[in-house]
């Protein structure tokens, strides 16, 4: 009987991430971000129909509603530059949906962020659009 042979585990850097993949991870590293500066995650990825936000946070009477972009690479652009005036455009209105539906969230103060996540590093631009 021959010895079986074992499968070698590859390494994250042998095998390519999926985009699903590098989008997850990068969301959960925006959230642990924003906790550790207080804020608290009162939703994520809110969709409605083509429209989506990555993150819905709050802190005091400031309500932030978050995009999340990461890339793989230096090659493939910068994430911030991923967020033009149509991608803007959604995640206004998913807000807008998600504000419709939480009326106890009408009188807070409305903030648009944008974190970039890049070779495990946060960077976050606040009042972005």
């Amino acid at each position: 009987m021959l010895p079986r042979l074992r499968r070698r585990k590859s390494s994250p850097r042998e095998r390519p991430r999926s985009t699903t993949a590098i989008g997850a991870a990068a969301e959960r590293q925006a959230r642990r971000f924003y906790r550790l500066r207080g804020y608290r995650v009162l939703a994520a990825n809110v969709r409605s129909g083509r429209n989506e936000v990555d993150l819905v946070l709050r802190r005091g009477r400031q309500l932030v509603f978050c995009e999340v972009k990461a890339k793989g690479g230096s090659r493939f652009g910068d994430p911030l530059e991923m967020v033009d005036r149509e991608k803007q455009r959604r995640v206004r209105r998913a807000a807008e949906i998600w504000l419709a539906s939480h009326p106890e969230a009408g009188g807070l103060h409305v903030r648009f962020d944008v974190v970039a996540v890049r070779a495990g590093r946060v960077q976050r631009l606040t009042d972005a659009f």
